[in-house]
């Protein structure tokens, strides 16, 4: 059985922790109390970027602070913070930056909304 990978935060890669370590709890940590399972799932998560966040929730922790009781709700303040809004942020950029024949998307509905402005097009 492997373990999970660390995570780092990159956003492609919040699901594929999330199974992978949610994989290795149930066959290997099952029987384990939620705190030990939050320390574990924890363990893995390193990097510039998220040590701060890590740190943040392991001092809310510690003083009984923190919303999160279950390696579930882990799973899901992950995906929150790292996965689900992230993802929408990088679609946007995406979207931004799409290019065709030269012109960036904002350029062509730009273009769009003067041509229809024009045409009295109100669709």
């Amino acid at each position: 059985m492997v373990k999970s990978p660390l995570f780092s935060r990159k956003m492609e890669k919040v699901g594929v922790f999330i199974n992978a370590a949610y994989l290795y709890l149930r066959m290997k940590i099952i029987e384990k109390s939620e705190s030990t399972k939050i320390a574990w799932v924890l363990s893995y998560v390193q990097g510039r970027v998220v040590e701060a966040w890590k740190n943040n929730l392991l001092d809310e922790l510690s003083k009984g602070e923190s919303e999160v009781e279950t390696v579930e709700e882990l799973f899901s303040k992950m995906k929150n913070e790292f996965g689900e809004i992230a993802e929408k942020e990088r679609k946007v950029e995406q979207l931004r930056t799409i290019e065709k024949g030269g012109k960036m998307c904002n350029e062509y509905v730009q273009e769009f909304k003067k041509i229809a402005k024009e045409s009295g097009y109100e669709g």
